[in-house]
């Protein structure tokens, strides 16, 4: 069993700033993965950005220069840094660990800009 604890989300004006982070926990052999998605509501869930074993980093172009993702390896936590924020930032933000072929998900946290 694999642990995903997510904290971090909150309200915040638009061109501010939240650190989101994700810690895994419990049968972890290798992960592989690890990124953030988001959902608004009446939208389809959408990855955000990813990071992978080498370090390599992906993101959505709606983010790119704005958010940051980064991992502690020895800590299997994944963090998201959102700066300049905007009101169409807001969704719930969900952790994602592939770890061999499975895929586990964090709870969700709120993320909510306002203009």
């Amino acid at each position: 069993q694999v642990q995903l604890v997510t904290s971090g989300g909150g309200l915040v004006q638009s061109g501010g700033s939240l650190r989101l982070s994700c810690a895994a926990s419990g049968s972890i052999f290798a992960i592989n993965v690890m990124a953030w998605y988001r959902q608004a509501p009446g939208k389809q869930r959408e990855l955000v950005a990813s990071i992978n074993n080498w370090g390599r980093t992906d993101y959505v172009d709606s983010v790119k220069g704005r958010f940051t993702i980064s991992r502690d390896s020895a800590k299997n936590t994944v963090y998201l840094e959102m700066n300049s924020l905007k009101p169409e930032d807001t969704a719930a933000y969900y952790c994602n660990v592939l770890i061999r072929s499975t895929s586990y998900w964090g709870q969700g946290t709120q993320v909510t800009v306002s203009s």
